[in-house]
């Protein structure tokens, strides 16, 4: 699809019908108390809608509707081809309203246009299409047993799930959840972040079009304490996953604990390192690389190559190149096409970053930060003990720490609370291999940025993981409960003789 004019693009924002309500039972509902927030444009600093603030009360009635469905299976016992033909009709909805929810994404979280259509709003089609599609190929299995036994390993919906989703990609991380735990059958009750409830609203709404059932996929906006954490806690709740900062994730473990031991599989944050040696080949095209992983969606990103670690003998030669790449980095409007930086998703996250930015001693690029944006920041750092090397920023900042050697390379690499994703940038085979394997992450790409695809499980060690994985068919794991059949064929006279 090819992109419009800035013109255009706000033509569409001014036209658009933007939801305001919950979405429970299959139709938009005001949320039982009757309070309301209001959702902001990050990049201008104005309201644009006022939406349900939902409470402990709503997400009780909301798991109630959503146990129903699940117990009465018109979607956990509906005959797979028939859950998979649901989902394909959605992703059909979503690809011909796909411009109207690129330019909502991009209102509600400060994006840019050019990521929500490029990459955002294809990506989650295709997300939520893959599993679709792997709906009906995923076999159970037979274990080995005897000849006067039949032992069946068999997968089922989990029940009802809660789903916490994140602020930085608000329709993906949703279609990073939903289309498993749809795909295995559950019903879902879904909190998107308070500052982005907007399209977690549409989506909910072409679902139902698209035949997904009433009271399977519920979706309640308000704030951590009012509806996360009742998420949390829910005792008819069978899992939680929750994508999100570590200390919050933590949260949930202690909620599991406090009530019914539900499944958690929690997807933290990062400080992941891109690790470029002495005998890295075109450095240019390293230095795209670099720039990509530390600036794509303004940092705002758990995977984001927020650490070059560089061997000193190239390092000004890299870094003269990171500057060349880094004006293709532009700040503005995020609603112009030809923008790269959009704004901060709010004034709380932005003074975060503004106070990472005053700590910087050094700085080799950048560095201003004016009313929500920042642009493109490189620093340098003395030591990987800084604040700036150690803590997650989340925003367009990337630290530079000098190493002699592969082994310190590494050494300083793995010296974090993380592991969600790395970067190793070498010609040599042998190292490429061997560092790929010493580095403590979750995903490791060597000679390049990257997260895999849809195809690949995407997690992290320590901090950055707990309990599972997103994409790939592993995804399916978190949503399914394995199950022994164990059948008996022994002859009934044969057992009454022995």
């Amino acid at each position: 699809m090819s992109l419009l004019t800035k013109d255009e693009y706000k033509a569409i924002a001014a036209g658009l019908d933007l939801p305001s309500m919950a979405f429970i039972d299959g139709g938009y509902r005001s949320a039982i108390s009757g309070r309301v927030f209001a959702t902001v444009n990050p990049a201008t600093g104005q309201e644009l809608a006022q939406v349900a603030s939902c409470g402990a009360e709503d997400v009780d009635f909301a798991v109630a509707k959503a146990r129903e469905a699940f117990e009465d299976g018109r979607w956990s016992r509906l005959h797979p081809s028939e859950r998979k033909d649901v989902l394909i009709r959605l992703c059909k909805l979503m690809s011909r309203n796909a411009r109207e929810l690129a330019v909502m994404e991009s209102l509600d979280s400060g994006k840019t246009i050019y990521d929500c259509e490029t990459v955002d709003v294809p990506e989650t089609i295709h997300c939520i299409k893959w599993h679709a599609e792997l709906i009906d190929k995923i076999y159970d299995q037979i274990a080995p047993a005897s000849d006067d036994h039949i032992a069946m390993v068999v997968r089922e919906p989990i029940g009802v799930v809660g789903l916490v989703l994140p602020w930085n990609f608000p329709l993906l991380m949703m279609a990073w959840k939903i289309a498993p735990a749809l795909a295995a059958g559950c019903s879902i009750v879904l909190k998107p972040a308070e500052e982005t409830p907007l399209t977690a609203l549409r989506l909910a709404e072409l679902a139902a079009e698209a035949g997904v059932p009433r009271g399977v996929l519920n979706v309640l906006p308000g704030g951590g304490a009012e509806v996360g954490e009742p998420i949390g806690r829910h005792m008819d709740i069978d899992m939680v996953s929750f994508t999100g900062s570590t200390a919050t994730g933590k949260r949930f473990l202690r909620y599991s604990a406090e009530s019914n031991a539900k499944e958690i599989v929690l997807e933290m944050g990062g400080k992941n390192p891109a690790i470029v040696m002495d005998d890295a080949e075109n450095l240019d095209r390293v230095a795209a690389h670099v720039v990509n992983g530390a600036f794509w969606n303004m940092g705002e990103n758990c995977s984001a190559a927020s650490r070059l670690i560089v061997h000193g003998d190239i390092k000004a030669e890299l870094l003269d190149r990171i500057a060349h790449h880094a004006k293709e980095w532009n700040t503005g409007d995020p609603l112009n096409p030809e923008v790269r930086l959009g704004a901060l998703v709010s004034q709380a996250h932005f003074r975060k970053v503004c106070g990472y930015l005053e700590q910087a001693e050094t700085v080799v690029l950048g560095g201003k930060a004016e009313n929500g944006f920042v642009e493109a920041t490189v620093v340098e750092v003395a030591s990987n003990d800084a604040a700036l090397a150690r803590e997650e920023i989340f925003g367009p900042v990337l630290s530079v720490i000098t190493v002699g050697s592969f082994d310190e390379a590494i050494r300083v690499a793995n010296d974090t609370d993380f592991g969600l994703a790395a970067s190793l940038f070498t010609a040599h085979v042998k190292r490429a291999i061997r560092g790929a394997r010493m580095l403590r992450a979750g995903t490791v790409t060597v000679n390049s940025f990257g997260e895999g695809d849809i195809s690949t499980p995407f997690g992290g060690y320590k901090q950055s993981g707990f309990g599972g994985r997103d994409n790939s068919v592993h995804a399916h794991d978190q949503y399914t409960q394995l199950k022994t059949i164990w059948i008996d064929l022994s002859d009934d006279e044969d057992e009454a003789v022995d």
